[in-house]
């Protein structure tokens, strides 16, 4: 039986290509393609390639990198707003560029900033970089984003568009063991339309969600 969509949770994957023993699949309704779900990583595999992450706040190509997705949020953003960084990740790099600007922020990662208090407000904002190709449960995740921002706020993501099919097999980013879900445009315009959000797609990796007011 084909898996159902963890973005969508629609039944019409069908099967995209098996690479290096692991088979993907691909969504004929929302076009996101995935991994099987039953070559997910364990949580310690995860923290593994995690933790050879570099992502020093200090790091000043790091930052540049970032800056790519707030410079277009702080644009949109009245001053003193307070946000929500999900997924940040060893080293909130973006959460401290927020405060830098004179927002208030909070932090939340399943794995290195656990506190599930950061879960129990609403936020003008949350920013979610280089996190929601991580997403096991991606529907799920999307759910919980919507439910915390305040209405009619924005929510800011990063995550690399998956485009060439023809590339995929030694496509970088695939080649993470950790990153399980890979989105298309089409992708969000499906998630804009399912929770009535106005979507700004920014490719090759940039999205700008404005929730309903």
């Amino acid at each position: 039986m084909n898996p159902v969509c963890p973005v969508c949770l629609g039944n019409q994957a069908r099967w995209f290509q098996d690479v290096d023993l692991r088979r993907y699949w691909r969504c004929e309704r929302c076009q996101a393609t995935f991994l099987d779900p039953d070559q997910l990583p364990d949580r310690a595999t995860e923290k593994s390639e995690y933790d050879r992450h570099q992502n020093d706040p200090h790091d000043s190509g790091y930052r540049r990198f970032l800056g790519r997705l707030t410079e277009a949020l702080l644009t949109r953003l009245a001053p003193g707003s307070e946000g929500l960084d999900y997924g940040c990740g060893p080293g909130p790099a973006l959460a401290r560029m927020m405060t830098e600007a004179g927002h208030k922020m909070a932090v939340y990662d399943p794995i290195y900033a656990p506190d599930r208090r950061a879960l129990d407000k609403r936020y003008d904002f949350i920013t979610c970089t280089e996190t929601a190709e991580h997403f096991h449960h991606a529907y799920r995740e999307f759910e919980r984003l919507n439910t915390l921002v305040k209405p009619g706020g924005w929510l800011a993501l990063m995550t690399r568009f998956q485009t060439d099919d023809d590339r995929f097999a030694n496509w970088h980013y695939r080649r993470d063991p950790t990153h399980v879900v890979f989105y298309r445009p089409e992708t969000f315009d499906w998630l804009g339309q399912h929770w009535s959000w106005e979507v700004e797609i920014m490719t090759p990796d940039r999205v700008l969600v404005r929730t309903s007011s």
